[in-house]
């Protein structure tokens, strides 16, 4: 009698979260990425676990930068080969976002062949109290909102917590960052890249801002190559180092996309930016364990999720958006930026954003101390934002701060340009996704 109540409290929840995901659809009240999951919750709390009998394969990602469009890629290419998933696609990963997504896609009378689910850092060990996992892909491990989740060991010690829940999970880990190449399992796989190329101006950091590592005998750790961060082939006198990659990149990257060549195998990816190739490479090569098939054709119709190396047209200007929220994926961000385009950054202080902004003076703005034309700074820490670009070198007088996301974006799309970058933090995108 309890199961048969069960069910029906799951059942009448679904129901009630595709009612409540057309609605908001209609009014555009929300971008309805939590909210259906709260309520759900409150109606089915045990909801995560009903689901589980619907999946026949379920996929993690979770790390600091890049789950997003890893989770993208991951769902794009299975979906292409002609699998029936479900995909948190508008990246909202704590436990609410979780539900949200399974709730409002997930078709009771179907049977889905994957799930692809990514996972805030924090909440790995909350999904998976009562969550099945076949896979985890993790990206990497950078400082990221102090606030939260304080420093890296407390981030490694989340997600690890999640591991040691699941014994049997496949784990498919970025050798190249010795934190995440170091978590504990049993089945481990690792990709990572052999050799970088730019194929374009790149001006050299001024700062150097790095995420320290020792090895875990205590010694800080060698490179025979160091590509950003704490990313690269390291190795300590004690013994320690990279481990051997089964899906080995060379990178070649391009202003507009980049071309990997992953054990012997050539991908062109219509991607920006090294951290995006190392995205890519995550993707391929957990769909190389799937035995995907078409990968290479298939990247080529990949749609990026938004404000992850977005392009959206307004008054006949291209504006691109790229998320920013922490030092190291700033860094990698501001290397690509095109110095001829008109510059908006959006720095928001919310609790998705984290309360924190220190992480302004971290980020190595002053690559982009080259830029002519004005830049304008918005959202709710726009006059933080502006001070840092003062001391980054940039003409005070260069800089506009508007603090309406809406009157700063009428303004840049105003301007002279026909090319616009946007780099605003997580509920700056949000909002400035309503807007365009």
């Amino acid at each position: 009698m309890r199961a048969k109540n069960l069910k029906n409290t799951f059942i009448i929840s679904l129901i009630i979260a595709k009612i409540i995901s057309k609605i908001l659809k209609l009014t555009k009240l929300s971008g309805g990425t939590s909210i259906i999951g709260k309520i759900v919750l409150k109606l089915c709390p045990n909801f995560l676990m009903q689901t589980n009998k619907y999946i026949n394969t379920k996929i993690n990602i979770t790390g600091t930068n890049g789950k997003t469009t890893t989770s993208g890629l991951i769902s794009h290419l299975l979906k292409e080969d002609g699998n029936l998933i479900i995909n948190n696609a508008m990246g909202a990963n704590m436990i609410q976002g979780v539900v949200n997504a399974l709730a409002v896609e997930l078709n009771p009378f179907k049977k889905y062949d994957y799930s692809v689910i990514e996972a805030d850092e924090a909440f790995l060990e909350v999904i998976y109290k009562n969550f099945e996992a076949d896979y985890l892909v993790v990206t990497n491990l950078f400082r990221d909102q102090l606030d939260r989740y304080g420093e890296l060991a407390t981030t490694k010690r989340f997600i690890q917590n999640g591991i040691d829940l699941k014994p049997d999970i496949k784990l498919l880990l970025n050798a190249d960052d010795p934190l995440v190449s170091s978590f504990n399992g049993k089945n481990k796989i690792f990709y990572g890249v052999e050799n970088i190329e730019y194929n374009f101006d790149v001006k050299a950091s001024e700062s150097k801002t790095e995420e320290a590592h020792n090895c875990p005998c205590g010694k800080q750790l060698n490179y025979t190559k160091k590509f950003f961060a704490q990313q690269g082939h390291y190795y300590c006198d004690c013994g320690y180092k990279r481990p051997e990659p089964k899906y080995k990149a060379d990178i070649k990257l391009y202003k507009e996309h980049s071309i990997i060549k992953i054990n012997n195998e050539t991908y062109d990816i219509p991607l920006v930016g090294l951290f995006n190739a190392y995205n890519a490479l995550a993707a391929i090569s957990l769909c190389k364990e799937l035995n995907v098939k078409h990968i290479e054709d298939n990247l080529k119709t990949f749609k990026v999720a938004f404000g992850r190396s977005e392009i959206k047209y307004v008054k006949n200007k291209k504006i691109l958006i790229q998320l920013i929220k922490n030092p190291i994926g700033a860094n990698e961000v501001l290397k690509t930026i095109n110095p001829d385009s008109n510059l908006l950054i959006i720095i928001n202080d919310n609790y998705a954003d984290g309360r924190d902004v220190s992480w302004l003076w971290d980020a190595e703005f002053e690559v982009i101390n080259n830029i002519k034309r004005e830049i304008t700074v918005s959202g709710t820490r726009a006059n933080d934002m502006a001070l840092r670009l003062k001391y980054a070198g940039i003409n005070p007088k260069q800089i506009k701060v508007i603090e309406s996301i809406e009157s700063a974006v009428n303004h840049v799309a105003s301007s002279d340009t026909e090319s616009i970058t946007v780099l605003p933090t997580y509920t700056a995108l949000l909002k400035l996704n309503k807007i365009l």
